[in-house]
């Protein structure tokens, strides 16, 4: 069993210099074989996993991640946390998601550093403003509270907020989802890390699928660097490299991969208690409990899958940073990352079967999968032992298109987040 994190242990470790923590997770050798694989040691691929042990009891589990974990998308993006989407599929998964989020740190024994200091989308013109309410009020419809504020109450709760008559974008209102907020990324993989390999899950680190064993049309395993590994189901969590993997399994997705980039500015004062996003503007900011300004925008429109941007995107928001506050203008900029975001044609996720037997898959989450992190996990752990889609996760399958059912989140994904 793994030592509890408490007050008390913290006092304990003290008085040995904290020398005598346990490590959070193993690091064992490959076995043979696992009754289920998961490819990719991120967020989603290890909620997965700890889902699995702890809801199914499918213990016999190997999460293959060919660098570090958390080293993709969950350690490259800007925390954001929320569930006011348009579509009530969206909303149903979103929401589910970030309920688990509100008892995370309990659930996992490991502070994830979850805020929730409220989200903010503002808008700028008559249209903006018939759009928010739109989504506000389906939002509200699904039982997700969400609300629109008008630009003196914008003011109370952002002085910093430029909501002058004058400004170069004025702003006519917003909506507010206040269980919304921001998370720690790393936390949150090394959390799910913890809670899997306590409950019997292997973690194996810097090994990468070169391709997989499929036998009359099911799969029996995968080829590593490691070597061949044997499993009765695979599960591929992989975000950006989603169709690498499928070209590797033998078949195509609807998916391009994207860099996202971001910007982390030098540390402030606490001036900032609330996320801040401007789809019109297109730029989205908060504070970190650092002090840090987290910046981010929107994807850089070609594909790619190196883990950088463009100086557009960064010149762009920028610009649309000090519009909205032009006290920040004189910030310098410390750090700038990116990302390998996987978009489908209808910005939704993909989750469920494939057309190789007892290989599934989850993808396509685009902007939004560190806010699903749990909630993707989750569902993705019910169709994996059952061997059938969660019922959250049903609407997403990846027949949809061929049916034609779509769920376009492009409008209420906000700035491409």
């Amino acid at each position: 069993m793994k030592q509890r994190y408490s007050i008390f242990s913290l006092v304990r470790n003290a008085l040995n210099y904290h020398a005598d923590w346990q490590e959070a997770w193993r690091s064992p050798d490959p076995k043979p074989a696992y009754d289920v694989i998961i490819i990719g040691g991120g967020g989603h691929g290890l909620a997965t996993a700890y889902y699995l042990a702890k809801e199914h009891g499918i213990t016999n589990v190997a999460v293959l991640e060919k660098g570090w974990l958390g080293g993709g998308n969950t350690g490259r993006n800007t925390t954001i946390v929320r569930s006011n989407y348009l579509w009530d599929e969206s909303a149903h998964l979103y929401e589910h998601a970030l309920k688990l989020w509100e008892g995370l740190s309990q659930d996992l024994n490991y502070n994830v550093m979850f805020s929730q200091r409220g989200i903010m989308n503002l808008a700028h013109t008559v249209h903006d403003m018939q759009a928010l309410r739109r989504r506000v009020y389906a939002i509200q419809l699904n039982g997700i509270d969400s609300e629109i504020l008008t630009p003196a109450q914008i003011k109370e709760l952002v002085p910093m907020l430029d909501c002058s008559p004058n400004a170069r974008y004025p702003i006519m209102g917003a909506s507010f989802q206040r269980r919304g907020g921001t998370a720690r990324h790393d936390a949150v993989a090394w959390g799910y890390a913890r809670g899997a390999d306590e409950r019997g899950v292997d973690i194996i680190q810097n090994c990468e699928v070169t391709g997989f064993k499929i036998v009359n049309g099911t799969v029996q395993g995968v080829e590593t660097t490691r070597g061949f590994i044997g499993a009765k189901k695979v599960g591929v969590v992989v975000a950006g490299h989603s169709g690498v993997l499928a070209g590797m399994a033998g078949f195509r997705l609807p998916l391009e991969s994207h860099p996202l980039q971001a910007l982390v500015s030098e540390p402030i004062k606490p001036i900032l208690d609330t996320v801040v996003m401007s789809p019109q503007v297109h730029v989205y900011v908060s504070q970190s409990d650092k002090g840090e300004l987290v910046l981010g925008a929107g994807i850089d429109a070609f594909n790619s899958y190196a883990q950088a941007g463009s100086p557009p995107i960064v010149e762009n928001q920028l610009n649309a940073l000090c519009d909205l506050f032009p006290a920040f203008s004189r910030l310098r900029m410390m750090r700038q990352w990116g990302g390998i975001v996987d978009t489908c044609p209808d910005a939704s996720p993909i989750i469920g079967k494939t057309p190789v037997q007892n290989l599934f898959i989850n993808c396509g989450w685009g902007t939004g999968g560190f806010k699903a992190t749990p909630g993707s996990g989750n569902v993705f752990a019910h169709t994996l032992a059952r061997g059938e889609p969660h019922p959250l996760a049903v609407p997403f399958a990846l027949e949809r298109f061929t049916t034609g059912y779509l769920i376009d989140e492009h409008g209420a994904a906000g700035v491409a987040h």
